[in-house]
């Protein structure tokens, strides 16, 4: 993973339901616009929940909570956090929605990644959370903490999890906007937990390097990640037999 951008940079405490779709689908949004552009009227679009099966509406309705704050997001004026799924899409520094962003970077084969802090992934364990991740084209998430079965979910779906080690965090390594991002020691052999290393490129020309503890936790999560994600290995698994 190299020249990778940020898509979303998160506080503590973000849960499953702040990642995954839910609620009513309004008509401003990336779900809604894509409905009315097919021909579904305002009356008939329903829950994402009553659409869950479709995942044109499930991933633009992925880290679009109306109360998750992202942190790339400058802070009001009273200093209060700008709430709803929107980023800074870079290099252009234009504001828009989170699905949006994902969709240029995907269009300009520009990785993404997540950030966090503590407990990412907390709440009940919600399978769109980490589907939706993935097919935002999202590659890692780095958090100070993941709970177990997002974490567990990620990997199934071919995204890596990776923790900050002792005090390092966002704020720490002050990651904001406009870095870009590399990790090192996933050329070669995948080991359950090994150190990686995050590479930091500053808009200045600065460079840091940060490591990063892989949160592959298991040999057979190992396998699952080197097929694209639990679905992928199983299929070749039958198709093998």
């Amino acid at each position: 993973i190299s020249g990778a951008r940020a898509l979303g940079v998160f506080g503590d405490s973000i849960t499953t339901d702040h990642i995954s779709p839910a609620g009513s689908i309004k008509d401003s949004s990336p779900a809604g616009k894509w409905l009315i552009e097919h021909g579904v009227l305002n009356a008939d679009f329903n829950s994402y929940g009553s659409r869950r099966g479709n995942h044109e509406i499930m991933m633009r309705g992925t880290f679009a909570n109306v109360r998750i704050k992202n942190l790339m997001i400058p802070a009001k004026s009273d200093g209060s956090r700008v709430e709803g799924g929107i980023t800074i899409h870079q290099p252009s520094g234009e504001q828009m929605s989170i699905y949006d962003a994902a969709m240029k970077y995907i269009h300009d084969g520009v990785p993404t990644m997540v950030f966090a802090g503590e407990e990412y992934g907390t709440g009940s364990s919600r399978d769109w959370a980490a589907k939706g991740t993935q097919l935002l084209g999202v590659k890692a998430v780095v958090a100070r903490s993941f709970e177990r079965i997002h974490r567990s979910n990620l990997v199934g779906m071919g995204v890596l999890p990776l923790q900050f080690i002792g005090s390092d965090s966002v704020q720490s390594l002050h990651i904001n906007v406009d870095e870009r991002f590399e990790l090192q020691g996933l050329e070669h052999d995948i080991k359950p937990q090994q150190q990686v290393s995050l590479v930091i490129h500053r808009p200045n020309g600065q460079t840091q390097h940060v490591k990063l503890l892989l949160r592959i936790d298991t040999p057979i999560e190992v396998d699952y990640y080197r097929h694209g994600g639990i679905l992928p290995f199983v299929l070749r698994q039958l198709l093998a037999a």
